[in-house]
């Protein structure tokens, strides 16, 4: 099983390690643009922003398919069990390695989870206490039919 998921920095881990909330959305291409823009013109005139880390997703579909009720149950139990490696956590769940595997690096790509190397072993670490997901229907791309089919 090849790793396709960079390593985090030990800047980046010690930021979300002090953080305790993530934030799931749904926002358009056009929201999220305006959203960054805002945000780097408030850097440049020395303004501060909001650092809380957010996922945001451009419909509620991929956001359905991304955050599944399978899913959620391995988050929790990484952060219950704190299982130090891949196959660890595969037991904890009672599911294939490979599947494991696969779904925790799709995690780590989106900065859900990250990976801390400890010998031979990758061990999955949940950052954040908390997982909040805000739905707005009122989008842009009025993709609220997704969220009732």
């Amino acid at each position: 099983m090849s790793d396709t998921v960079p390593p985090l920095h030990p800047m980046e881990r010690e930021l979300l390690e002090a953080e305790s909330t993530l934030i799931v959305t749904v926002k358009s291409d056009r929201e999220f643009e305006e959203d960054v823009t805002e945000s780097l013109t408030a850097l440049a005139d020395g303004d501060s922003v909001d650092s809380t880390p957010t996922i945001s997703f451009t419909s509620y579909d991929d956001l359905m398919s991304t955050l599944t009720p399978r899913t959620l149950d391995l988050i929790k139990a990484i952060r219950r069990e704190e299982p130090s490696s891949i196959n660890e956590t595969a037991r904890a769940v009672n599911r294939d390695v490979k599947n494991v595997h696969e779904e925790l690096n799709r995690l780590a790509r989106l900065g859900v989870i990250f990976f801390e190397q400890e010998g031979q072993s990758k061990r999955p670490v949940v950052w954040f206490d908390e997982l909040v997901i805000n739905l707005p229907f009122d989008m842009e791309n009025n993709d609220t039919a997704a969220a009732a089919s």
